[in-house]
């Protein structure tokens, strides 16, 4: 799976757990792109079978989708846990954690939830 699509994953699974549910036009503004290209993840999520998905109605996760997003959030929490210890400020810890989750090793995330506990 893409870098693209982990974030979608977890913007959906994200808005599930604050709202209910999932919307293309929330998943747009969290992410910070246009609706056609939430459009078009979410029909690959789709045919990944990671969503369930109707025009115009709210965005499901499956149960692999859940399983895959609930992965995704807990290394992102991790993440952005770490860089709040070391003093790093809220926004600038949200931001790099997503940035940093899509490319260090377990290795390094092994370590950085050791040194958070």
């Amino acid at each position: 799976m893409t870098k693209s699509l982990e974030d979608y994953v977890e913007a959906i699974y994200r808005l599930a757990e604050q709202n209910g549910f999932a919307r293309v036009v929330d998943i747009s503004k969290m992410l910070g792109v246009k609706m056609p290209s939430v459009n078009s993840a979410v029909k690959e999520l789709s045919s990944l079978k990671l969503v369930k998905y109707e025009k115009y109605r709210e965005i499901i996760l499956t149960e692999e989708g859940l399983a895959v997003a609930k992965k995704v959030f807990e290394l992102h929490t991790t993440l952005k846990n770490y860089l709040l210890s070391l003093g790093v400020s809220e926004e600038n810890a949200e931001h790099d954690a997503c940035a940093m989750e899509h490319i260090l090793s377990e290795e390094t995330i092994a370590a950085m939830r050791a040194a958070t506990k």
